[in-house]
């Protein structure tokens, strides 16, 4: 007797609750062991390879590649202690807990056991027995025959829709599923059936004219769909990924968090000439982002009310014993943030190698979501897009970024004379609520002090 396991997104931790299919590892078929890697996914905050947590023959998947799912919607079903024949690992595999925890997934408690996550598709049981060994015949991916919630031939059995985010389209729109005809493989539901319908028009294998639905409010029916009334020649990218991700926190920074902004030019010649002595000493070469981040943390020793958050709940600011440095970088998947752990801890020529080693992992899309999440002040190096100046937004629940400029050849007055120096702007946005323009004005004044004079750094370690 084989018993078939539904493996479902796991949560994937840091308050993730959806993640986009790049790249199916496994097939329908394949024999999986304990703890294999079926899938790849891409979330908000990296790229995860997705373990299964049980060891048979893969009998079905859910989502092609590109689809974005919920944490907690079914991923892929097992069949665990399938015939000899299915393979060798199959065979002997159990239902004994994998020991490659995801977030929400024990080590040896049995499926039964396991932290639940609501699923949006409540029909579908998490596991079924099997009495009969698997079919031979090939199978469809991601709508095999016989599937709970997908009927083969029947017009009287439950919905056939596999994607909760097609339920959730019907769902919100007040839409009944049980109305509509699927233009998928035996008749599953897609998602371009349902917005067919949402435009007042039943799907093509229906009719070839549009009709109204009835369970569609009146005022809604009635509204143009977005993409039909989008002018001629645009086009709509969606916001989702690390994209979504950026745009819901910019706009939570800006509506929760009261900030301002203050800015000073500064003479940035002697941290110039400080740093390539340092670098002709003929040790490991320093980076100008990592000198600037040990100013940061020595300043805000100096001025921990920077480096805080609100909890608003209890009125209260929680201010850190430690910096963990965040800092902005642009890669291929859009603006990121990789934090450095204890940022205060380390020298220059630490903070350089972890700068790089964090670039590089973002730049490759091997971030994990616990190399882009904690941190507690962001710096953020604009000056590399060739620009002078600019006001950040604060990332929440962070309280300060401290930005930099571009760093070029003007005219300063330097001793009483007029002359050609090094000169960047620095611009320090805060929230005002952990602290007024006092305290501000003072930790950007250190860090100009000591972008300009790198000696007043030595005197005040």
């Amino acid at each position: 007797m084989a018993q078939v396991l539904e493996f479902k997104l796991p949560d994937l931790g840091e308050g993730l609750t959806e993640a986009e299919i790049v790249r199916w590892l496994v097939q329908v078929g394949d024999v999986v062991a304990v703890d294999q890697p079926v899938v790849e996914v891409e979330t908000a905050k990296a790229m995860v390879e997705v373990p299964c947590p049980y060891g048979g023959v893969v009998t079905a998947r859910f989502g092609e590649e590109g689809t974005e799912l919920p944490v907690g919607s079914p991923l892929i079903t097992v069949a665990v202690g399938a015939p000899a024949s299915a393979g060798p690992e199959a065979a002997t595999e159990g239902t004994e807990g994998s020991g490659n925890v995801l977030v929400g997934y024990g080590t040896s408690e049995a499926p039964a056991r396991r932290r639940r996550i609501r699923s949006v598709r409540p029909e579908a049981p998490a596991s079924v027995t099997v009495a009969a060994p698997l079919p031979a015949a090939p199978v469809p991916p991601g709508v095999p025959a016989g599937l709970p919630g997908v009927p083969a031939g029947r017009s009287d059995g439950p919905v056939p829709v596999i994607s909760p985010l097609v339920r959730r389209l019907a769902r919100e729109n007040n839409l009944d599923l049980r109305e509509l005809t699927g233009s998928g493989p035996e008749g599953l539901i897609l998602r371009a059936d349902v917005e067919n319908a949402l435009r007042g028009s039943a799907p093509r294998e229906r009719a070839a004219e549009p009709s109204p639905v009835s369970s569609v409010p009146r005022e809604r029916a009635a509204e143009p769909s977005p993409v039909s009334s989008a002018p001629s020649g645009s086009r709509r990218v969606p916001l989702k990924g690390v994209r979504g991700a950026v745009a819901d926190k910019l706009s939570r920074s800006r509506r929760e968090i009261p900030d301002a902004t203050c800015w000073v030019d500064v003479d940035a010649t002697e941290l110039m000439r400080a740093r390539a002595a340092m670098n002709a000493s003929g040790g490991p070469k320093i980076s100008l982002l990592a000198l600037l981040a040990r100013i940061c943390t020595a300043g805000l020793a100096r001025f921990p009310e920077l480096n805080s958050t609100v909890d608003p709940a209890a009125r209260e600011i929680v201010q850190f014993d430690h910096v963990h440095l965040g800092f902005a970088a642009q890669t291929e998947r859009g603006l990121v943030v990789p934090v450095v752990r204890d940022a205060h801890a380390r020298d220059a020529e630490g903070l350089t190698a972890e700068f790089a080693r964090l670039t590089e992992a973002g730049r490759d899309g091997r971030l994990t979501p616990a190399d882009l999440t904690g941190g507690t002040f962001t710096l953020n190096n604009y000056g590399v897009f060739g620009v002078d100046g600019s006001t950040p937004i604060i990332n929440h629940p962070e309280a300060a970024m401290l930005g930099v400029g571009r760093i070029i050849p003007k005219p300063w007055v330097h001793e009483g004379e007029l002359a050609v120096r090094q000169v960047v702007q620095l611009s320090l946005t805060f929230d005002h609520r952990v602290c007024d323009g006092g305290t501000a004005g003072g930790f950007l004044r250190y860090v100009a002090d000591c972008v300009e004079q790198p000696a007043v750094l030595l005197r005040t370690l």
